[in-house]
């Protein structure tokens, strides 16, 4: 791997921004740990605007936190119960017992999640690997998902995007050493700085404020001994999932997707290309898109009031359905 290829690497390696907010609950937010046979989640809740509101769970991408969706949770609490999860080894949440992070392990702690709190179906979302994650939940247990949401989900596009080809050598043997070798001298501002560049359409929506708050978590979480770990483990499960074939393969799973399913791709998105768009909707049984034009990778974090407005739309249509 070159040094130019190393520092590219860099770049993509924690593709969704972590927040600031880090384990501490924001306003109107709780934050607690729930402990699951193989694994420790934390797992974050806005709380109720109104009693008996159906359930609803989030699900980050790679690298990201149950923080990632604290902006939209708090603009859909008078519709549904929000929470969060830091899936294992993000965020807050301790590496898995067995060291698992494919998808299929990741889609395991989101199931025992909800068949330990009994707040199946619920309506369920996903962004990016955790889009993928949520994909294979949904095929796998209707039982447990009402709706489905995915924010530029990490299904398989062959050949990926440019951008996203760094994500996919961080999983290579070896790779690693040689990221943390060229960037150890980075300051947390510029990596910060280079991430957001990444995710998002316009980097300029991010405050000075939330920009500090970026960068003081991107510092705390480059200290944890599993850092790495995590985030390269995680990556060559996306990898691994692109090559799957059969009744495995990732497209495959979605056609099974029985749930109504709402589709956000952004036009900006440099790690999944926006004309997946138009395979997923394809793809899903009953599925409607959401394409927004100046949207990066990060669509609740960016544009929370379009992708609000879009779920209310699928709410409505699918609670229209029952009524009927």
């Amino acid at each position: 791997m070159s040094s130019t290829e190393s520092s590219e690497a860099a770049l993509a390696a924690v593709p969704v921004p972590p927040s600031g907010a880090g384990a501490g609950a924001g306003d109107g937010e709780t934050v607690r740990t729930v402990a699951l046979p193989g694994r420790t989640l934390t797992v974050r809740s806005r709380a109720e605007q109104a009693g008996g509101l159906p359930p609803a769970l989030f699900v980050h991408g790679l690298g990201g936190s149950s923080s990632n969706w604290s902006a939209l949770m708090r603009l859909l609490a008078d519709r549904v119960t929000c929470e969060a999860l830091d899936l294992p080894g993000f965020g807050y949440s301790p590496p898995p017992d067995d060291g698992n992070y494919s998808i299929g392990g990741h889609a395991r702690a989101v199931v025992r999640l909800l068949e330990a709190s009994g707040r199946g179906p619920v309506h369920l979302f996903g962004n990016s690997l955790g889009g993928a994650v949520v994909t294979k939940v949904a095929a796998a247990r209707p039982d447990l998902v009402r709706t489905l949401t995915l924010i530029s989900p990490a299904l398989p596009e062959v050949p990926p995007r440019r951008g996203a080809w760094p994500t996919a050598l961080l999983g290579v043997p070896g790779a690693t050493a040689v990221v943390t070798r060229a960037t150890r001298d980075w300051s947390a501002e510029r990596r910060t700085k280079q991430l957001l560049d990444l995710c998002y359409g316009d980097p300029s929506l991010v405050s000075e404020a939330s920009f500090a708050e970026h960068a003081t978590e991107y510092e705390r979480r480059l200290k944890l001994p599993y850092f790495w770990d995590a985030l390269t483990r995680s990556a060559r499960g996306i990898v691994d999932a692109y090559t799957l074939g059969g009744q495995h393969n990732l497209w495959r799973q979605a056609e099974r997707v029985l749930a109504p399913t709402l589709l956000v791709y952004g036009g900006r998105d440099k790690l999944i290309s926006p004309r997946m768009a138009y395979r997923a909707a394809r793809t899903f049984r009953d599925a409607r898109l959401l394409t927004l034009p100046d949207s990066g990778h990060v669509a609740m974090m960016e544009h929370p009031d379009a992708v609000e407005r879009a779920f209310r739309e699928l709410l409505d249509a699918t609670d229209a359905r029952t009524d009927h």
